[in-house]
């Protein structure tokens, strides 16, 4: 699967008030592993970026005055994202933010039109993914860093390809940790040794894997034992619990 971890710096908070993009970051992923490609540009929106705006993203009139305007940018960005499935943090945003640049282009100039977006792309929205796995708890993208251990202290302001590298992480954090399946794979023979080393005196049991396989271990019949019996003392102990309370 192509994924595409995207993020959108703006000038406001709403296209239809007149506010556009000024920065868009992407990183590839193929089979949740990256591959090297990014997508990230500066854009020059054509209206002023009001200083609220600029305090978080330090984006301000004079840094990106000589910057392309979307129209510029608009075909390469497209073919970045085309048929790739898209994670962003609170997607509504960014793609309505999307869906406006590639309306005002269309409205502007013939030929095919572009967007939008959740017509040519899968969109998922990882901030609705954290609210289903940890209702009730912050889950801005500083909080889910911290939450899964994710070092973003280089994290001073808002910027688009930082933010999507560091949602990157923790998309596969919260989805599996895919890093720790290939860390192996990828360490060399001295990270080898000194993880080897780290582990040493621990009970870990490594599998050799085939390309598209998956070996199962199953369990000994001393374990399957073991099991039931764990089982079954939880369950007296349950039903003692139940007996008490009525």
């Amino acid at each position: 699967m192509r994924q595409i971890i995207l993020d959108t710096e703006t000038t406001g908070i709403d296209p239809k008030e007149g506010h556009r993009m000024v920065e868009i970051g992407g990183v590839e992923m193929i089979n949740r592993r990256f591959t090297g490609r990014t997508f990230h540009q500066y854009i020059n929106p054509e209206r002023h970026i009001d200083a609220e705006v600029v305090a978080i993203h330090g984006i301000d009139d004079a840094k990106v005055a000589n910057e392309p305007v979307f129209a510029e940018i608009a075909d390469a960005f497209w073919e970045f994202i085309k048929g790739a499935e898209l994670v962003i943090h609170n997607a509504p945003f960014d793609v309505g933010f999307i869906d406006h640049e590639f309306a005002l282009l269309n409205a502007k100039r013939g030929g095919p039109a572009l967007g939008p977006v959740r017509e040519h792309c899968g969109v998922l929205d990882s901030l609705a993914l954290a609210r289903a796995m940890h209702p009730g708890q912050r889950n801005s993208l500083d909080a889910l860093c911290k939450r899964y251990d994710i070092d973003n202290g280089h994290r001073v302001l808002h910027g688009a390809l930082l933010d999507a590298e560091i949602l990157a992480d923790v998309y596969l954090a919260m989805t599996g940790g895919q890093t720790a399946l290939t860390l192996d794979a990828e360490m060399g023979s001295d990270d080898r040794e000194n993880n080897s080393q780290a582990h040493e005196g621990l009970n870990v049991q490594r599998l050799s894997l085939t390309p598209g396989q998956l070996r199962v271990v199953r369990p000994t019949q001393a374990e399957t034992e073991a099991h039931r019996a764990k089982c079954e003392a939880h369950k007296l102990h349950w039903l003692g619990g139940l007996n008490a309370d009525h």
